[in-house]
């Protein structure tokens, strides 16, 4: 059998980037975050962000929660994940993001657009798919289930 390759053999490949975002909800209502920068600049989205290494997801998720928008919560679960592929003009493959979506309680906070958002607010679940808010992929589909699991 042969020697698995060095580490540094791995690292040269281009791999996904694991990120995690957080679905919180309060009462009625759905956090988002409209994005400052690509992938889905100036899309409405779940806060989150980069796992750093050595992080763990929910961990995370909480940093990023409140770098985006001072808003505090605790997580409740790990629910999904979804694959982001951003792509330049030519439609040639930049980078790949698997986003982690984290149900979040609600602790503290009113949201203030900081770090990577160009606003942050909360919006009713209520209608939110057939909103004309430009939302990034995934989000209303994401949402419905944090719904659905929040009860």
């Amino acid at each position: 059998m042969s020697p698995l390759p060095q580490h540094t053999a791995f690292s040269l490949a281009p791999r996904p980037v694991p990120a995690a975002v957080a679905a919180v909800i309060r009462g009625g209502d759905i956090l988002l975050v409209r994005r400052a920068h690509q992938p889905n600049a100036g899309k409405w989205a779940l806060p989150g962000g980069k796992i750093k290494f050595g992080e763990s997801i929910e961990t995370a998720v909480l940093r990023e929660l409140f770098e985006e928008t001072l808003v505090v919560a605790e997580v409740r679960q790990v629910f999904n994940a979804v694959d982001i592929f951003d792509k330049n003009e030519d439609g040639a493959l930049r980078q790949h993001f698997i986003l982690i979506a984290v149900l979040c309680r609600w602790v503290s906070g009113e949201p203030q657009a900081r770090d990577d958002a160009l606003e942050a607010r909360w919006f009713p679940v209520a209608g939110l798919a057939s909103s004309n808010l430009v939302l990034s992929v995934g989000v209303a589909q994401v949402v419905q289930q944090a719904v659905v699991l929040a009860v």
